[in-house]
């Protein structure tokens, strides 16, 4: 199995860090596992999911923050707290979705049309700026 590729998610907008440690998937069985089989995110991190417009929580054990993203990175829609056994509609404008923690959201503010961006590697609390 290959890693998947660590970034930090930043949102360009508020001058912020949305998430420190951030799996990016490509890879259709990458994107089709998803989170499943996980017992949680910890916090400050996340799975980038592209492309992707839709998603399910069918058999994952815990809620997840949401964020639908365009493929210039602007958020399309923010869905905080998706409990597992759900899915979401289809957002035609997204490209990718951004998995986050639970609470997430209420955290690290993020509002449709905010950008963000995301930077090789992972950031550790003493690489953060703003």
């Amino acid at each position: 199995m290959v890693a998947m590729e660590i970034v930090s998610a930043e949102n360009a907008t508020r001058g912020s860090v949305l998430a420190e440690h951030t799996e990016r998937t490509t890879r259709a069985g990458e994107r089709l596992r998803g989170l499943l089989g996980r017992d949680g995110l910890p916090h400050g991190h996340a799975l980038l999911i592209e492309p992707c417009n839709s998603i399910h929580t069918f058999f994952m054990r815990f809620p997840i923050d949401v964020l639908f993203l365009d493929r210039e990175g602007q958020v399309v829609r923010a869905l905080p707290r998706l409990r597992p056994w759900r899915a979401t509609r289809v957002y035609l404008a997204a490209h990718s979705v951004l998995e986050l923690w639970p609470g997430a959201l209420e955290e690290r503010p993020v509002a449709p049309g905010d950008r963000l961006r995301f930077l090789p590697g992972s950031l550790t609390a003493s690489s953060r700026t703003g």
